[in-house]
């Protein structure tokens, strides 16, 4: 009996020291880990801790972040000043007090549409280099309904704790960029005995995290084990930003467009359209059409498109950004002690082949490439300390890799 008296206990919950991980001492009693942060989530969720050390003079205003976003992208600035509005907000949303304040700021979540090549990842990725908050890119392709093959919902989650460093305040308020989410589109609307478990059912499940509800995640990954530890985490003020190429949605939004153009003034309005850009006349009912439940899109209040990249813009992305195609081999030979060099009319040859095939900035590279190869295999060895590059051994190497390509088909 002697034994019980004496053992330590904790004074809030009574549980003893080897019944929990850590019991503190106070001065006229202890308390447990789980005590602590049980009120540490009480304080929280009832805004008495600061929801974040940001200043307000130190956050980067919407018109710095399009600048920062002009260094590394080029055009697309429609999206640049949506994106780089809705990441300020982010930010604001986060200095919020909701005990001082009467009206209680919601989160905007994004969709970027916009064909394959157009600058959607590449955004992300630089937007995320200026970011004070956790930020994690991830692909919806690989998402699955809980129970079958592929990654769970909650794997989503998992990521931007591990960018957090499992600290689950941090990862609270940070920011999520979801890849290729027009993978996940409603297949058909017919319903069937299959299931569509790539489908609508990740869009379901979508649903809780961008509305913003409590999920519990496991801590590594994976499929979750009655026996694995979960951490819970609340989505309330994490922003989401999707990403797409859709492709296919301009023939509804055209289907759209056409079945607008009534009446006396219908040549007129149909000479008005753009027809080499109908992206972005898109509407979140064409998303709907194409195959995203109306719940995903009206949690996506901000719709951007990304305009297709003409002769200029492709040209220019080629040698203008900091860390241009060009720029990088430049550099990769200067390693080696040797000063690379481009004819004028080979970035025009580069420039028109990407062009032909269809693939945007993405083409720009994969030519370089096909380009260089050779000379970066052979060059280092060499000895030279100059290496140019002309547009006939350009045109030699792309045949050359065509070549390869077709023999390998």
């Amino acid at each position: 009996m002697a034994g019980k008296r004496d053992k330590k206990r904790c004074s809030f919950c009574g549980r003893g020291e080897d019944e929990v991980e850590l019991l503190l001492t106070g001065i006229e009693g202890y308390i447990c880990n789980s005590c602590v942060e049980q009120a540490h989530n009480i304080l929280r969720e009832s805004q008495m801790l600061p929801a974040s050390d940001f200043d307000l003079g130190e956050l980067p205003k919407p018109k710095e972040i399009k600048a920062f976003l002009d260094e590394y992208v080029i055009g697309q600035d429609e999206a640049k000043c949506a994106l780089s509005v809705s990441v300020y907000n982010h930010y604001k949303r986060l200095l919020q007090r909701n005990d001082t304040e009467d009206v209680e700021i919601e989160k905007s979540n994004i969709v970027m549409v916009g064909s394959t090549g157009t600058g959607k990842t590449l955004l992300a990725r630089t937007i995320a280099r200026l970011l004070k908050v956790p930020f994690t890119i991830v692909d919806a392709t690989v998402l699955t309904e809980a129970g079958y093959v592929g990654e769970d919902i909650e794997s989503i989650l998992t990521r931007l704790l591990q960018v957090a460093d499992y600290k689950v305040d941090e990862a609270e308020r940070g920011i999520v960029f979801i890849d290729e989410i027009d993978k996940i589109a409603r297949k058909g609307d017919n319903p069937s005995i299959t299931r569509d478990v790539s489908g609508e059912g990740v869009q379901q499940g979508l649903l809780k995290l961008l509305e913003g509800s409590v999920v519990n995640v496991p801590p590594q990954g994976g499929r979750k084990h009655p026996d694995q530890k979960m951490i819970a985490v609340n989505t309330k003020h994490i922003l989401f930003i999707c990403g797409g190429a859709f492709d296919g949605i301009e023939k509804k939004i055209a289907q759209r467009l056409n079945t607008h153009v009534v009446g006396f003034d219908s040549v007129q309005n149909k000479m008005n359209i753009d027809a080499k850009d109908v992206m972005k006349y898109v509407t979140p009912q064409d998303l709907r059409s194409f195959g995203l439940i109306p719940e995903i899109v009206g949690r996506l209040p901000i719709l951007t498109s990304l305009r297709p990249l003409d002769r200029d813009a492709l040209r220019n992305i080629l040698t203008e950004p900091k860390n241009s195609i060009i720029k990088q081999y430049v550099r990769l030979m200067e390693m080696d002690g040797v000063k690379l060099t481009f004819e004028k009319e080979v970035l025009d040859y580069i420039v028109d082949k990407a062009i032909e095939y269809k693939l945007g900035a993405r083409g720009l590279r994969s030519i370089v490439e096909t380009i260089m190869m050779d000379k970066m295999f052979e060059v280092p060895s060499s000895g030279a300390k100059t290496c140019r590059i002309t547009k006939e051994y350009a045109r030699k190497q792309v045949e050359k890799g065509f070549a390869v390509t077709a023999a390998a088909q």
